[in-house]
């Protein structure tokens, strides 16, 4: 790390560690909050986000059924995060998998590598533990570690400690610590602006709750306080917090997508941050992906709401069963499924599972994407090619 590029910062400080040849600089940010300087455009993107998040608040909150929409949504942020790690598996791969994991014998393995796909899998399970364990603890240190483990066990970050913080100094970029672009704390300081960071989430202070995210999440991407894994906790924490503090009633809004479009101007900025203070430049960007994604999502979970209106309204005239009633609701968390799948979800005989997707067949509603006599896949793309 060149510490020539942080030394006028106001955002931290670089600091030398060592000496002679195994002599590296690693960068400290001060603590939270920053000093942003008064900004209109600024003040506008806040009320702009505002307004775009209580309209998909506001749709949450009505849901009759939300799981018909957490589900999907869910699968689609945890194939995003992961990608922006440099994971290939897309959310047919990971609905796939999660058919596996139900024992479905004879299925095939995805496309995509195996462990790319089951890191994806291991953010659904991380995502889901995180916003149940928040019945009962708070957004802290330790819910972070806790989702850590689970979020790389078994995987390739398994060597990283996973549920630990890192007991040893890490980088980004370069093969050594010297070619380094930026180099997090070293342990002894990430661990007090780890307990900084934990005081500041619950801590009053004048800003907005949307530029407390932007700052906390700059924060814990600049401590890098894991060995691996330290995007997608950052990523997860922001979701956690927003449901902890009740800006959304249900896991909805999701920065990766917007993350991801944009990831060059991303990484950039949080580097810009640390190096030359450049916070209203970082917030002003946060909050547009609050906007763009608040919008976005809001247009899905309308197109899937109508979707299911219009089905529900078809299969009432046309008088079908309760059973294929539900198992359509069912489509709507999970559109990749098999016979198998309705015989556990609805407590129904394999027969019984048969007759209801011949009829969601004629409907127009699924359609068989294996070719094969036994072991059938279906999908239903008028909910997934809403999702993608």
């Amino acid at each position: 790390m060149n510490h020539l590029d942080f030394q006028h910062s106001p955002s931290g400080r670089a600091v030398k560690i060592g000496e002679g040849e195994s002599a590296y600089w690693a960068y400290i940010p001060n603590a939270l909050p920053p000093d942003l300087s008064p900004d209109w455009s600024l003040t506008r993107l806040i009320s702009d986000a505002d307004r775009s998040l209580s309209e998909l608040a506001g749709l949450g909150r009505n849901l009759t059924n939300p799981n018909l929409l957490i589900s999907p949504f869910v699968r689609r942020e945890a194939v995003l995060s992961s990608r922006i790690e440099g994971t290939q598996s897309g959310m047919t791969d990971l609905y796939l998998f999660e058919l596996r994991q139900m024992a479905l014998p004879g299925m095939e393995s995805p496309a995509n590598s195996e462990v790319d796909t089951r890191e994806v899998y291991n953010y659904v399970r991380a995502l889901e533990y995180g916003i149940h364990r928040l019945q009962a603890l708070p957004v802290s240190l330790r819910l972070l570690r806790e989702i850590h483990g689970i979020l790389l066990q078994g995987v390739r970050g398994n060597w990283a400690t996973p549920g630990s913080f890192r007991t040893s100094q890490n980088w980004i970029g370069g093969a050594i610590i010297n070619d380094a672009v930026y180099v997090p704390p070293p342990v002894e300081d990430m661990h007090s602006s780890l307990t900084a960071l934990e005081k500041f989430l619950y801590d009053e202070n004048p800003y907005p709750p949307l530029v407390r995210l932007a700052l906390i999440h700059y924060q814990f991407e600049a401590i890098h306080p894991f060995v691996d894994g330290n995007g997608r906790i950052g990523r997860l924490l922001m979701v956690l917090l927003m449901v902890s503090w009740n800006l959304v009633p249900l896991p909805l809004l999701y920065l990766s997508a917007y993350f991801e479009r944009n990831r060059k101007k991303y990484y950039d900025l949080l580097l810009a941050v640390s190096q030359r203070g450049a916070w209203n430049e970082w917030v002003r960007f946060f909050l547009q992906g609050i906007i763009e994604q608040a919008q976005d999502t809001t247009r899905r979970a309308k197109q899937l709401q109508d979707l299911h209106v219009t089905w529900r309204t078809e299969m009432q005239k046309q008088r079908v069963s309760t059973l294929t009633l539900s198992a359509a609701d069912m489509l709507f968390e999970t559109p990749y499924f098999s016979a198998y799948t309705l015989v556990n979800r609805c407590r129904i005989t394999h027969p019984s599972a048969m007759k209801i997707i011949r009829r969601l067949e004629q409907m127009g509603y699924i359609r068989e994407i294996t070719g094969q006599k036994r072991n059938r896949i279906y999908l239903a793309p008028g909910i997934f090619e809403v999702l993608e």
